[in-house]
């Protein structure tokens, strides 16, 4: 269970500003990736496999570097298996997936944390590089101000292109994104962010926060072991207080 307690006693800016918390999906909400599953539940595996065996290097290789070659493999992938898809099958298929997907995989300590901002009444928003898609679906499923994923590109005939429509929500992106949405609400106050991430395609999101948190399962060994790791305050704060 998240205390409450150290945030309402030790972050007065909490009282005045508004507050934005901005948690990732992949990995930190939920267990692992959700792309190829998702994928694979809308296309099936045989058409999946087809396509990202002549992909497999340059994924393996943007899994492993990050950066441009993973935007650029993961978007072929896209093209091979999604374009001509009717934008509304995809949808509902969507609709299926990440709520079974959810169920299986969610996190519960992670989503417990969500639940606790959106109760005190942040402004909670997804921010992930998986398809606004169904991005979007989690966002009526949480009952969050906002989620912000990679668009699709769709035809003038309702058609999916396989294309982004702007950049993969991934490192500098998500930031850029999560501004965008923040100028967006006309804040009065310049609001206090906390934000939730496991990967390096993380790192410029929680760089831009004021409360940054490492919610992945790698502790010393992650990506982002230079933040905070969600659950430690907690305990830091209780033995504080023995």
């Amino acid at each position: 269970m998240f205390h409450d307690r150290r945030y309402l006693c030790e972050t007065g800016d909490m009282q005045t500003s508004p507050v934005v918390a901005a948690f990732d999906l992949d990995g930190t909400l939920t267990e692992g990736g959700s792309v190829f599953h998702w994928l694979r539940f809308v296309a099936g595996d045989s058409t999946v496999a087809r396509a990202a065996l002549p992909l497999l290097v340059p994924l393996i290789v943007g899994a492993i570097r990050s950066g441009y070659r993973a935007d650029s493999a993961k978007e072929r992938l896209f093209r091979a298996v999604l374009v001509g898809r009717d934008l509304e099958e995809v949808r509902i298929a969507s609709r299926d997936f990440i709520l079974h997907h959810l169920t299986e995989e969610g996190r519960p300590d992670v989503i417990a944390r969500l639940n606790w901002h959106r109760d005190q009444g942040h402004d909670v928003v997804l921010v992930s590089a998986s398809p606004q898609i169904y991005v979007d679906i989690l966002v009526e499923e949480f009952k969050i101000a906002g989620g912000l994923g990679t668009r699709l590109a769709v035809d003038t005939r309702g058609k999916l292109t396989g294309s982004y429509l702007g950049k993969n929500c991934r490192g500098t992106e998500k930031m850029r994104r999560l501004n965008e949405w923040i100028s967006s609400r006309h804040y009065e106050n310049e609001p206090v962010i906390f934000a939730y991430g496991n990967s390096r395609g993380d790192r410029r999101l929680l760089a831009g926060a004021t409360h940054p948190f490492d919610a992945g399962k790698m502790g010393r060994w992650g990506a982002l072991r230079a933040y905070p790791r969600l659950g430690e305050e907690i305990r830091t704060h209780d033995e504080d207080s023995t």
